[in-house]
């Protein structure tokens, strides 16, 4: 953890709490904004090493920032920071746990999908904002669209990613939503966009967004099972081999599908492999998916047939987690 970004996020919350009693001269704000969203801000939350205390954190930082937000609409730092928290939040400790529920808490699985979908709208709302807010008629843009992505520039990168990861992270939870189908097309434009800007954003998280798309969208919407296998080697290359997040997304939407047990086994092992520490900045991304690998490998037999007696022995047990 950045201890010296947690001291200022720390000395912020009085601050903070002060925004809704009086009146704070726009530069202060803009100093407690610029303090939260500054260089290394995010590794507070990825950089830690236990996902409880983050997981429980988080709601709290999250209504913290929009609070900010709410007082300085305008800037780019907070504006990218809370709508990613919200996607963020939503992936792994709402949509994330809910995936492996029981059939016996159906229930419980639907409550939490129906959650994270909003969450994701929610995030993704607020990025999208951000981007009309410097490129006027961006939300309208229509055929006009690809004029405007040719005017973004490498700092709009992760707008456009955050943008595209969360309507269509919203879009996989209910694909029957026609509203958020539509606009398929141009979500992918804006993640080619990014790609163009900056092909190596964030360890190769554009690869990894390529990877789920090409391989879970079909092939009238973009889908490509060639192009996702590109990525997925791409993803790697990318992250140096140091992030299990590629590993096992290849694992759940390639090699489950294909019914590749040999693959899926493979990957999932190679990201049980990785020291979450020789990655400070995403040893809680490494963290989560270590666990989510964990799950899946004992839970081959229900997504892959074989003949008894052609399975091996399970070498990963969870005693440590479970999803509630």
């Amino acid at each position: 953890m950045n201890i010296q970004v947690l001291r200022r996020f720390c000395l912020c919350i009085p601050v903070l709490f002060a925004l809704g009693a009086c009146s704070i001269n726009k530069v202060a704000v803009n100093a407690v904004s610029d303090a939260l969203t500054g260089e290394g801000g995010s590794d507070v939350f990825t950089g830690d090493s236990d996902p409880e205390l983050v997981g429980d954190a988080l709601p709290f930082a999250i209504k913290m920032y929009e609070a900010l937000l709410d007082q300085n609409p305008r800037h780019r730092g907070l504006i990218l920071t809370t709508g990613s928290l919200f996607i963020m939040y939503a992936n792994a400790f709402v949509q994330g746990p809910a995936e492996f529920l029981p059939a016996v808490r159906f229930q419980d699985r639907q409550d939490a999908v129906a959650r994270a979908k909003k969450l994701y709208l929610r995030g993704a709302d607020i990025i999208f904002g951000g981007i009309e807010q410097k490129y006027p008629g961006f939300a309208g843009a229509g055929e006009r669209l690809p004029a405007i992505l040719s005017k973004m520039k490498k700092e709009d990168t992760a707008f456009l990613y955050w943008t595209a990861a969360g309507y269509l992270s919203a879009f996989s939870l209910d694909p029957f939503d026609s509203s958020l189908g539509l606009r398929v097309p141009d979500l992918l434009s804006y993640v080619g966009r990014a790609y163009e800007l900056d092909p190596g954003f964030n360890s190769g998280a554009l690869d990894e967004f390529y990877l789920l798309a090409y391989s879970s969208l079909p092939a009238t919407m973009g889908g490509d099972p060639e192009k996702a296998e590109i990525h997925f080697k791409r993803a790697l290359e990318k992250s140096g081999g140091r992030l299990a997040g590629p590993y096992v997304s290849y694992a759940q939407s390639v090699s489950i599908p294909g019914q590749d047990y040999n693959s899926f086994k493979s990957c999932l092992e190679a990201a049980l492999a990785i020291n979450p520490d020789d990655d400070p900045p995403n040893r809680l991304v490494n963290i989560l998916s270590q666990r989510k690998a964990k799950i899946l490998l004992d839970m081959t037999s229900d997504y892959f047939f074989m003949e008894d007696g052609e399975w091996d022995e399970k070498a990963y047990e969870d005693d440590d987690y479970e999803y509630e």
